[in-house]
């Protein structure tokens, strides 16, 4: 899998480990950045280039990851979901179909985040499900078809 992944300057040291975790994982990631701190700018970055298909997935981080969150669910075509634990992340892929995580390097610790990312990339989209009416009502909703 593709991963687009960034961070602001609170969430580097993660990043850095989230992206050795991926590569050992067989994954592979290109990093966006942790430099600029107007954090909406690597989250747009990053939304914007899973939303075009370039990458399959992007992961974000900031101090507690809702900022990220926020910033990256303003791109048309994301769906970024705040995770805090494996079932959240899990769930997030599996029930909503989400492309982008965001974690929180100030509220999870390094070997959680690693459990964290573990269970994301390995979720997959379950079509079929009760779940895919509601992802296709939040889709419409988004494309303007209310």
């Amino acid at each position: 899998m593709n991963i687009a992944i960034g961070c602001d300057p609170n969430a580097s040291d993660l990043k850095n480990t989230v992206i050795e975790l991926l590569a050992e994982l067989g994954h592979e990631a290109k990093d966006f950045g942790s430099d600029d701190p107007i954090y909406p700018n690597v989250a747009f970055a990053v939304g914007e280039s899973v939303a075009a298909g370039e990458y399959d997935r992007g992961i974000l981080l900031c101090g507690t990851g809702i900022g990220m969150s926020i910033a990256a669910n303003k791109v048309p075509g994301v769906y970024a979901a705040l995770c805090s634990d494996a079932y959240s992340a899990e769930r997030s892929v599996k029930s909503n179909n989400a492309n982008v995580m965001t974690l929180g390097a100030f509220t999870i610790g390094r070997e959680h985040a690693k459990t964290i990312v573990k269970t994301w990339v390995n979720a997959e989209w379950e079509t079929g499900t009760r779940s895919e009416p509601k992802v296709n009502a939040i889709i419409d909703y988004a494309e303007g078809q209310k």
